[in-house]
């Protein structure tokens, strides 16, 4: 063949090509979502500065910041991976779009796996973000563990992203909404954010992975100390779980 001819190559683009182009898609309409920006941002920045510089509530420490705002950050991960995943979702499959990308190249791993990452690329923004905040009104996280603090977020994030689409896959959209919600409200009231979370044990941290994973964080940033077994274990266990469940049962329509 000489130089210059071009030859048909039919097939597929590589699936991390095909997953590359779906993560900066949902990147780019998670932008355009003024909702759910607000979602994710406004109110834990609004809990940030209300309960971490005022006396709205009781805390069982005197540094509020190192209370309120390891809390802030876990809650903003619920926020996105799952409340805002879950809703969005499921109104993408009530619309077609979903049904719509059943029939490209992408896989439906292929597409759990690029809303999940989308998440933690939003996750690492918005907790950058809220970070800067928390120091600029004083808080003074202690940063010599912030790599297992990282892991325990990675793991949240995956759990919540899994049990979002799972939920927005089997619900009706409007029933997906207010099951998001809810469980938002349940885990903001019990979760540890503003109050000091019940005392459930070891299982409770199954139960309650907001209130695992912002413990996760005090641990951490606070006091720095280590993680308890414990709650690796719990927000491991929802890592695993929920995503497989989701790969298992996860619908186009």
């Amino acid at each position: 063949m000489s130089a210059g001819t071009f030859a048909p190559a039919p097939g597929r683009a590589p699936m991390r090509t095909v997953i590359g182009k779906q993560i900066r898609m949902e990147l780019l309409l998670t932008a355009r979502r003024g909702e759910a920006v607000v979602l994710a941002m406004g109110v834990p920045l609004l809990v940030l500065l209300g309960a971490g510089l005022t006396h709205v509530t009781n805390l069982p420490t005197d540094d509020r910041l190192g209370f309120v705002v390891p809390g802030v950050l876990a809650l903003t991960v619920m926020s996105t991976a799952f409340t805002g995943q879950a809703i969005t979702t499921g109104y993408e499959r009530s619309y077609g779009v979903l049904k719509r990308l059943g029939a490209s190249p992408l896989t439906r791993p292929g597409l759990l796996l690029a809303k999940t990452a989308a998440v933690l690329v939003q996750i690492v923004l918005q907790v950058l973000f809220l970070g800067l905040v928390g120091v600029l009104v004083g808080w003074r996280p202690e940063l010599s563990q912030l790599l297992p603090a990282a892991g325990v977020t990675v793991l949240a994030a995956a759990g919540y992203s899994g049990l979002a689409l799972l939920l927005a896959s089997v619900l009706k959209p409007e029933t997906t909404t207010g099951a998001a919600t809810l469980i938002y409200v349940l885990m903001l009231s019990v979760g540890g954010i503003m109050f000091a979370a019940p005392d459930l044990g070891a299982a409770g941290w199954f139960l309650l992975p907001l209130a695992a994973h912002a413990q996760a964080l005090r641990d951490t940033l606070l006091d720095g100390g280590s993680i308890p077994l414990s709650i690796w274990l719990a927000l491991a266990t929802w890592a695993v779980v929920w995503p497989a469940a989701a790969a298992r049962s996860f619908r186009w329509e």
